[in-house]
This record gives structure tokens, sequence and C-alpha cells, in this order.
């Protein structure tokens, strides 16, 4: 199984429009951040998870060119804006792509991409998806998956499991149930929006709590904002714990 960060940053992403500050300056592209997004593989297959505004951007950059999948975590702008790009997947393999997610997010999704799902004249193109319940425990593309609740703020949405990575974005709380669901990890990854704490997302030190209890292998933080340079904030990072970056690779033994 191998994980492919698309995009590491925050609903504004990295550089900021108008902003001059260093992060937003640098010349490391480490600092560039598109909206946060991951593809999973396995078997030559690809689940999305969440499909963000740069999508095709995304997809060029890092050579994505199939999506069997997409897990949807909440549906914020930043989170499934892409939806639309899904159209060009169908093409490539002439198929429809599933949409996974809690129901309040498939309302959404229904009502914020209704021409997807009603008749309109020929001609533009629009993506073939259909929508399904995420279950607690399901497999797709070969891969075990496991939909979990965390919450955003008062929202609640889903982190997801498969096998020994986990995916847990645009979080402040994470429950007793989901913690331990959470446990014997391999690699987490995990939001910290901004060094200080913030209403709707762990702020950097309620993360690293979060990751020493949950004592992963390795974990690396995501939904980054212009207030973490990456070699600087690295730097200061217990062992094991990094920032993600936009096109990181991580690869695991699916036997695990």
């Amino acid at each position: 199984m191998e994980v492919l960060v698309l995009g590491s940053g925050t609903s504004h992403g990295v550089p900021m429009i108008g902003c001059q500050c260093a992060v937003c300056t640098s010349s490391d592209p480490r600092n560039r951040r598109f909206r946060p997004s991951i593809a999973v593989r396995a078997s030559e297959r690809t689940i999305l998870v969440d499909a963000t505004p740069e999508l095709r951007l995304q997809a060029l950059t890092f050579g994505l060119d199939r999506v069997d999948a997409v897990l949807v975590t909440h549906t914020h702008a930043d989170h499934i804006m892409g939806l639309d790009d899904i159209r060009r997947f169908n093409d490539l393999r002439d198929a429809e792509v599933p949409v996974y997610g809690d129901p309040s997010s498939l309302d959404d999704i229904r009502r914020i991409f209704r021409y997807v799902f009603v008749s309109t004249q020929v001609g533009g193109g629009k993506p073939r998806i259909t929508l399904h319940d995420a279950p607690d425990r399901f497999e797709l593309c070969g891969i075990p998956v496991r939909s979990l609740r965390v919450y955003h703020g008062r929202l609640p949405i889903l982190a997801y499991r498969f096998g020994p990575f986990a995916y847990v974005t645009d979080v402040n709380r994470i429950p007793p149930e989901t913690m331990d669901a959470l446990r014997g990890l391999d690699t987490l990854m995990l939001d910290t929006v901004r060094p200080t704490p913030h209403e709707t997302h762990f702020g950097l030190q309620e993360a690293l709590d979060v990751i020493a209890e949950l004592s992963p292998r390795s974990a690396y933080l995501t939904h980054l904002s212009h207030h973490y340079d990456h070699a600087a904030t690295n730097a200061t990072l217990p062992p094991g714990v990094e920032l993600a970056y936009d096109g990181l690779t991580l690869r695991f033994d699916e036997s695990e």
C-alpha cells in the first residue's frame, strides 16, 4: 500500500493570497501547500480522500491518473469542491466512481452538486458518481478501511484508517472509542493548523499530546498554515514526528 500526500495545507492554501510572510514567499517547495487530500494506492487501484478545489492541479503535479473511489471526511469547500474533476477519471476508465461519506455529507453533496443527479442537456460533461454511506468497517480497492468519528469543532466528521495507516484531518477532539481504534498504527497523519490552539483544529501541542498517547511508529502533521516553516518546525519536533508536505509518499507492507 502507498499513500501520496496531494495537499498538506489549510483551506487558504500556502502561499496565501496577498501574504508576504517568510513562509508564503519561501523558496522551499515543502512550504507550498495545496488544500488537504491524500491518495491511497494498492494493487494499481486508487482511493482519493477528499476532492480539493485543486484536484486537477494535484493530479497533474503528482501524476494521479486513476481514481477508483472517493472517501469524504466532511463537506467544507476545501474538501469537496474538486468533485467535478472526477469526470476526467470517469473518462479515463469509462466507469462510475463511488463516493463514500456519512449521511450528512452525502446530503450536502446532493444539494451542492445537484446538477450531477438530475437530467441535464448533453454537453459540458459532469461527473458520474454514486453516493454510499461509509460503513464502520469495509474493504475498498482491496484495502481494509475503518470510518472513525472525530469532531471538527462541534461538527462530527470522519477520519479513516487503512490498515497500518490513519488519516485524521480537521479535528480538535477525538472521542475515546476512536482513540482506541487508532492504537497500534505504523503511521498517523494528524491535523495541526497552527502552533497555537484553535477553535476547530488541534494546535501543535494538542496534536503532539495525541501522538504521544497513541504512540504510532511515526507521525506526520498536516492541514498546515503559513505559521509553519517546514525546515524550522521539523527541527523542533520530537523524534518520529514530522510535517507532511505535498508529494510525500509513504509505503506500507500490505500484509501488516
